[in-house]
């Protein structure tokens, strides 16, 4: 579906550009774009894959099982039916994503989503998983922080407390959301 979003932005973009007589200004920002989008590939690939290894080494180390033991209780709430395979993964991908790893967190994600699902089939616990792994907290951002790195800011990580506030409001609402869909998909299914 996305794919069809982005060919008709592309689509309007270069018939708005014929129309207006500027595709010159159109080849100038394609170019341009391409240009900033390998950079930005390149900028990042050093970056992730150091948090990445960094990420292996938290796991070969334990310590990622030591974050799981402490998230536990919480986990043991969110997801009751969930076992503990599946908690073990779920704690690695939330340890991912709080230090801004996402591409690290997804195997892990994957991993915990796929026990889920072959335990317990469609279940809301599966949905709250998957609405706490797309919302994630995040306590160390960085690709936002490589981005803004490379956009030459003074400072990458300036926009911590920020991130802090806007993932934790996000996670908040987006746990809300998947409770009250729940009930309303229960109370549907009950008429």
């Amino acid at each position: 579906m996305i794919s069809y979003v982005w060919t008709g932005l592309i689509l309007i973009a270069c018939v708005t550009a014929v129309c207006l007589g500027r595709t010159e200004e159109l080849s100038v920002a394609v170019t341009d774009g391409a240009a900033n989008a390998v950079t930005l590939c390149l900028t990042m690939i050093g970056l992730l894959g150091l948090w990445s290894g960094v990420m292996e080494l938290m796991e070969q180390a334990g310590i990622t099982q030591k974050i799981a033991r402490l998230l536990l209780p919480v986990l043991s709430k969110l997801f009751p039916s969930a076992n503990h395979r599946a908690k073990n993964d779920i704690a690695s991908n939330i340890t991912a994503n709080l230090l801004g790893l996402s591409n690290a967190a997804t195997p892990f994600g994957l991993k915990a989503a796929e026990e889920m699902y072959q335990t317990m089939g469609d279940s809301d616990e599966l949905l709250r998983f998957l609405v706490l792994n797309t919302t994630s907290i995040q306590l160390i951002p960085t690709t936002v922080a490589a981005v803004r790195a490379m956009l030459g800011a003074q400072n990458p990580f300036d926009i911590m407390p920020a991130i802090w506030g806007a993932s934790a409001l996000s996670v908040a609402t987006g746990l809300l959301a998947a409770a009250i869909l729940a009930k309303i998909s229960r109370w549907g299914k009950q008429k």
